[in-house]
């Protein structure tokens, strides 16, 4: 064990589970695993599984680097359990995870608190979609309101598809909003102990940052510096934090903005327990402030201390 690095204990790395985001989440607990043993953490990978809570209580564990995606590991349920086990975690705490796993609770929070979204409704299968389409205009966003990854998720563009994208969208989560698709920008700010990482512009090559985009396809485009003027970069940055703050986050995460082609910044969603693969954007944004991966690991895991 490197000096220094006795403080964090045994460290479970929590990675895996059993949900549509499993195969990333594998990705990301091996580079996190490689990442702080390099720094000299005494850390061990578990794939969690059912036994999780016995795997932890027989462990001898300190605490716990949750890098655990979607429904199980990122939803709450996982926080709730470590809490009654006293185990120290990295990432949001039972309410900003559960907040955050559910889209359409997240914007409602922002709404309340005056902060800025694209407008959106609910869709069932009752649903008037035609009047969907005549409030919100076209293009929309349809999202089961409880994957990542974007998993799910359409763009539609004709207003004859809104009910095979919900439909699409429903096989994932029996809720499912439509929401207005903002011509413009993507960014993401990296969330990291209280502070926002540089933007990162992201050029998927198709129209949509979708799965493949995100974890497979060598040609989306991530753009850092971001190209945007310091104040208008700043500006952003800021209205992320208050976005993470006012649902409650903790620690590190990922603030997903459109900014639109009239230099309006809009929210879209907030990451508790963004990726950690070779793809992924808050690794990036660290290496823009001279973080290296394992720096960033471990600064992430200081903040259970």
């Amino acid at each position: 064990m490197s000096p220094g690095m006795e403080r964090f204990g045994r460290v479970a790395v929590l990675y895996g589970g059993r949900n549509a985001e499993r195969e990333v989440s594998l990705k990301s607990g091996a580079a996190v695993l490689r990442g702080l043993q390099e720094a000299g953490v005494d850390a061990h990978g578990v794939d969690v599984g059912p036994d999780i809570l016995t795997v932890l209580q027989h462990g001898n564990f300190d605490r716990v680097f949750n890098i655990l995606h979607g429904r199980g590991g990122e939803d709450g349920v996982l926080q709730g359990a470590l809490e009654l086990l006293g185990l120290p975690y990295t990432g949001c705490g039972v309410m900003a995870s559960a907040l955050c796993m559910d889209k359409l609770a997240t914007k409602r929070i922002w709404e309340g608190a005056g902060l800025p979204t694209p407008k959106y409704r609910v869709l069932t299968a009752e649903t008037d979609f035609d009047a969907v389409v005549a409030e919100l205009d076209l293009p929309l966003a349809v999202k089961p309101v409880r994957e990542g990854s974007t998993v799910g998720i359409s763009k539609v563009k004709v207003a004859g598809r809104l009910k095979a994208a919900y439909e699409l969208a429903a096989a994932h989560d029996p809720v499912v909003i439509a929401e207005q698709w903002i011509i413009g920008k993507e960014y993401t700010a990296g969330i990291l102990d209280g502070g926002a990482l540089p933007l990162i512009r992201i050029e998927p090559e198709g129209e949509i940052y979708d799965y493949e985009a995100k974890y497979i396809s060598d040609s989306t485009a991530y753009i850092c510096p971001c190209g945007l003027e310091p104040s208008q970069e700043q500006d952003m940055q800021q209205l992320a934090l208050q976005a993470f703050q006012v649902v409650n986050g903790h620690g590190w995460g990922r603030v997903d903005l459109m900014r639109g082609e009239d230099g309006r910044s809009w929210l879209i969603e907030v990451n508790t327990n963004p990726g950690m693969t070779d793809h992924s954007l808050v690794p990036k944004a660290a290496a823009a402030v001279g973080l290296s991966f394992s720096q960033l690991v471990v600064r992430i895991l200081e903040t259970t201390l």
